[in-house]
């Protein structure tokens, strides 16, 4: 009996065989698109009228900050092969030369964290250009970013990239292009058998593994965003309160989903209490991804700027407060270029 389920055959990553669009790409730009529609409703939501092109021109230079750290820390954390140090042209050009022959390749290769990072920093700078409230405008940010981030996993699995390890679970898929394993082994065997997979004739076997880009989307995307968008996102006790439970959310989701991920060739587990024999098939929860490394320190971030961001507004109400001990509570106003 058939333990496992097969990688759909009818995915493919183009989205028409003889042109160079990839089911990826679109599913960045639906992420963008959603991501921007959920940042304008709340905008009428609430009655702000930012100025004209204003957060298309934050939404740009967001994005472009999120490829640039995405692809550095791609190239750089995850590259222990130095390939892009010492063919740097490779980080942008979507082609290579190959045998004398120009490859289209696409540029492949993003890092999630990176992608923060650079956001951010692209994020903070513009908006202390055009005097914009930072942690407002980042809330209403990071209640629609986990639903964009679902399509970006989703173009994942279209790729059939970022798999899980190797498993016996009954929805374990077996992905195209997956590192296949001896026969010989009796590990193989084993998976092999529970799997109900036949010994094929070239003696390699591509066993089952975890669908973690499924995992990742529902979990780091779907629910995250549905616990931020329905039950915090009006409830928020102070400005900054929604990003920083963001990435709380974030972290803790994806460190515990990293167990289930193949680590990243070349890198493996950086932090290792548990020497195995074969990490491949062999596991131990003390046993750290680089992946888990990151999120650990953004959970940590996270916490801090909740006591750092809940402080900054307690400082505020203690501003505004008059000499009799009340609160000063302005009358409601229509919106300026400040409120923004």
């Amino acid at each position: 009996m058939i333990a496992y389920i097969p990688y759909p055959s009818w995915i493919h990553p183009e989205i028409v065989s003889f042109l160079p669009i990839r089911w990826y790409g679109l599913m960045y730009l639906a992420a963008f698109l959603v991501i921007y529609l959920l940042f304008k409703y709340q905008l009428r939501e609430r009655g702000l009228t930012p100025q004209k092109d204003l957060v298309l021109d934050m939404f740009f230079w967001t994005i472009v900050g999120l490829l640039v750290g995405a692809r550095a820390f791609a190239v750089t954390i995850y590259d222990p092969t130095g390939y892009y140090l010492h063919h740097p042209l490779q980080i942008v050009l979507p082609f290579s030369v190959v045998d004398g022959k120009i490859r289209l390749t696409g540029i492949s290769g993003m890092s999630y964290h990176g992608g923060l990072v650079g956001g951010v920093a692209a994020l903070i700078i513009f908006m202390k250009v055009k005097k914009i409230e930072i942690l407002d405008w980042g809330d209403m940010l990071a209640a629609g970013i986990p639903l964009g981030y679902t399509f970006g996993r989703l173009g994942n699995f279209i790729n059939a990239e970022l798999y899980g390890r190797v498993t016996k679970v009954a929805w374990g898929m077996v992905f195209p292009g997956a590192e296949s394993f001896p026969a010989s082994a009796l590990w193989v065997k084993d998976y092999a058998s529970a799997a109900g997979i036949p010994i094929p004739s070239s003696g390699l076997i591509n066993l089952p593994r975890h669908p973690s880009q499924l995992y990742e989307g529902f979990f780091e995307g779907l629910v995250l965003w549905l616990i931020i968008w329905f039950v915090l996102r009006k409830r928020k006790p102070f400005k900054g309160f929604i990003l920083a439970i963001y990435m709380l959310g974030y972290g803790l989701f994806r460190f515990i989903i990293e167990y289930a991920r193949e680590p990243d060739k070349g890198i493996g587990y950086p932090i290792t209490f548990v020497p195995l024999d074969n990490p491949v098939y062999q596991f131990s929860m003390l046993n750290f991804t680089t992946g888990q490394i990151l999120c650990s320190l953004m959970i940590v971030a996270a916490v801090i700027c909740l006591f750092v961001f809940r402080a900054r507004a307690r400082r505020e109400a203690l501003r505004r407060m008059p000499a009799g001990g009340h609160e000063n509570r302005p009358a409601l106003r229509t919106t300026r270029q400040s409120d923004c």
